[in-house]
């Protein structure tokens, strides 16, 4: 994790072909770690937990864990504070609080669909702030994962109109979005890009104080933890549950998702993330007893052909062209202005 924390196929304006595969492997890794979470905090919810207390036994647990890291990376304190605090508000806090508070009012399939908007939002950041194109297939590809979670999570059943709980779910899906964008800030900087598992390790500390003060875990039923929880008919360990989630779907779920928009792109990663619902969903069904309908199994190879379409394309993204602002040349073009893209940028949007 010395010198350029993304490793050696880190983006600098193209992505070699190793340094894709490995973020597409960390991206993947990311998706299975965090849609493990669910089957994990189900049953600790369901056996007398709060779920804002699972979620602040969750981002605390893991944020003392990478308590050494924090200490390691301290100088980030100086040189990325804004950075930090965003990581912690948006991409921990945020997100966690916001879908949990969503799913209180609105169905659970309606708000997760609602926060995996993110993807798309990251594409609407990155062509309409930033100014840079984006390529179609990355396109097409959040066009075809958002499809195939509608069927993922049968938005149709049990739909009802709640306006704030749209307005949370709607929430959720920019706290993601700013994951995303967070996680790749600095991807260009070389030597100097702030170190990832220092900026998630920071992030989880400040995330921990805020759902301190909105879960108030002094009011949680701490012998939920010390007994055993109900997974269809199995008995297991409440610590067992709560390894898992701080450990594999906070720890090792953050760490690789980071580290794999270093190597991918915002908008790509954020599309093969669509995969942890089709993963959460498998996992129900294999350790809930919660069985997939037709038009599940159909909506999860939809998420997998659009996550597979748009990872095969890299974002067309200049070495010499600033990250915000305008396009140089002076003609406000959206793709090289010497005719000279890339295969993979010509068919940018």
């Amino acid at each position: 994790m010395q010198g350029n924390p993304a490793g050696s196929g880190a983006r600098g304006g193209q992505v070699t072909g190793a340094g894709r595969g490995a973020g597409l492997g960390l991206a993947l890794v990311s998706a299975f770690a965090f849609g493990g979470s669910g089957v994990a905090a189900k049953p600790l919810i369901e056996a007398g937990l709060d779920p804002l207390h699972v979620v602040w036994l969750r981002i605390a647990g893991a944020a003392l864990i990478m308590l050494p890291l924090a200490w390691r990376h301290r100088s980030l304190l100086v040189q990325r504070p804004a950075l930090l605090a965003g990581f912690g508000l948006l991409a921990v806090a945020g997100v966690q609080t916001c879908y949990f508070v969503a799913i209180s009012r609105i169905p659970v399939g309606v708000a997760l669909l609602i926060e995996y908007l993110g993807p798309a939002l990251v594409l609407g950041w990155i062509r309409f702030v930033q100014r840079r194109p984006v390529t179609r297939a990355a396109a097409i590809g959040v066009v075809l994962a958002v499809g195939g979670l509608a069927c993922v999570v049968e938005v149709w059943a049990g739909m009802r109109f709640d306006v704030l709980g749209v307005l949370l779910g709607l929430g959720a899906a920019v706290c993601q979005a700013g994951y995303f964008i967070l996680g790749d800030h600095g991807s260009d900087a070389g030597e100097e890009a702030p170190n990832p598992l220092g900026v998630i390790a920071y992030g989880l500390l400040i995330g921990a104080v805020v759902l301190t003060v909105v879960a108030r875990p002094w009011t949680m039923d701490w012998s939920v933890l010390s007994g055993r929880a109900d997974m269809d008919g199995t008995s297991v360990p409440g610590l067992l549950l709560l390894g898992w989630i701080v450990l594999i779907a906070t720890v090792l779920a953050y760490g690789s998702g980071v580290m794999a928009v270093r190597r991918l792109s915002p908008q790509v990663a954020g599309v093969v993330s669509c995969l942890e619902a089709v993963i959460a969903t498998v996992f129900a069904w294999i350790l809930l007893g919660e069985h997939l309908s037709a038009p599940q199994v159909i909506g999860g190879t939809m998420v997998l052909v659009g996550a597979f379409i748009a990872q095969g394309s890299t974002p067309a993204k200049a070495v010499t062209e600033p990250v915000a602002g305008g396009m140089p040349g002076g003609g406000g073009e959206l793709s090289g202005s010497d005719g000279s893209e890339s295969a993979e940028s010509r068919t940018s949007v």
